[in-house]
């Protein structure tokens, strides 16, 4: 499948973050004030999960050390908080396997091997039992894949499939960017951004989280799709805010932050402080559109209510998630989370 080509300038960049020492982290909470939920089940799913990652992606120290501080079972636990424990576990090690995904296409300057995972992985998805593999990718997929099929509705599924796809194509794209030093504008950035994030897919695991299949002209209605939209940019934005320190350390440009910063001559802290306007922004989409739900019937209208609530799940458990993480604030997440201070890593040499 060809890449989309992107509005996008060549250039090497030489932001004014150079001349600070940090920003202040705008108070996110205030607009995402919905109340955090964790699963009961976190703490031996999270263990086990953890055992399977390390064995199955064949994980060894020091690597098992910085997977340990991610603490990626809080995240799970947080955005499916009331999934039994065995749907629990199969949304646990499709995130393991996706931030080692993502980790690992960081060291990535070549498409295709962006393109080889995807065949692999994708053929893993549509027939995890009968897929031959030897790829460390493609036989994670059968594992957790094989499991979710044992009760994912056929729609769902399908939803699954069709956007993981995506987030391949889009993760080619980001690799092909970082070879040839793309600069997106704000609007082509916002749209592959929504691919990469992997939202999407993790959206049909609310549906399979909570053992309900959503009919097809449901997902697609106009309301459920920008409550989709909203939840993304959430997620993906706020993510961004916090992630620019370490990004910004590894000269990465798939940031908005980086790309306000770039198309509109901010600096650093106008920059933080509009995306995080774009965060509040999207609070009020959600629940512009949540008021104006239509409704499909008393038993689907509850199934509605669910995978609502499930999208809300997402935005408050992914934003705590990034203080109690070393992912991106190190062991300062704590601190960070009282102070609201950021102070700028070093750059790390070409």
């Amino acid at each position: 499948m060809s890449l989309i080509t992107p509005t996008a300038t060549y250039t090497a960049i030489a932001h004014s973050d150079s001349e600070s020492a940090g920003f202040i982290l705008p108070d996110l909470f205030s607009d995402c004030h919905y109340p955090l939920r964790m699963n009961p089940h976190c703490h031996h799913v999270s263990r086990a999960s953890e055992e399977w990652f390390f064995t199955e992606g064949h994980i060894v120290e020091p690597e098992i050390t910085k997977f340990m501080g991610l603490r990626a079972g809080d995240l799970i636990s947080g955005c499916y908080p009331d999934a039994d424990a065995f749907h629990l576990r199969v949304c646990m090690d499709f995130l393991n396997w996706a931030l080692k995904l993502d980790d690992d296409l960081l060291a990535v300057f070549d498409i295709n091997v962006v393109w080889g995972i995807r065949e692999c992985c994708m053929s893993a998805f549509r027939d995890p039992i009968n897929t031959k593999t030897e790829n460390v990718y493609g036989k994670m997929c059968k594992s957790f894949f094989s499991r979710f099929r044992e009760t994912g509705g056929p729609r769902c599924t399908e939803r699954f499939i069709r956007t993981i796809d995506l987030f391949f194509i889009a993760a080619a794209q980001e690799v092909d960017d970082r070879i040839k030093g793309r600069v997106f504008n704000l609007e082509y950035y916002i749209s592959l951004r929504r691919d990469i994030s992997g939202c999407k897919p993790f959206f049909a695991f609310i549906e399979y989280a909570a053992q309900i299949d959503l009919p097809d002209e449901v997902i697609s209605h106009p309301v459920i799709a920008a409550m989709e939209e909203a939840t993304n940019d959430y997620v993906s934005w706020s993510n961004d805010i916090l992630s620019y320190n370490v990004e910004q350390s590894c000269h990465s440009t798939h940031n908005i932050v980086a790309v306000l910063m770039y198309e509109q001559h901010m600096d650093l802290q106008d920059a933080v402080d509009y995306a995080c306007q774009l965060c509040k922004g999207t609070i009020k989409r959600f629940e512009d559109n949540r008021a104006i739900l239509p409704s499909w019937g008393e038993e689907v209208d509850k199934q509605v209510a669910i995978y609502v609530q499930g999208m809300q799940d997402w935005m408050t458990g992914s934003l705590h998630w990034h203080f109690t993480s070393t992912r991106y604030l190190g062991k300062d997440g704590p601190t960070v989370k009282q102070t609201r201070i950021i102070e700028l890593l070093p750059k790390m040499p070409l």
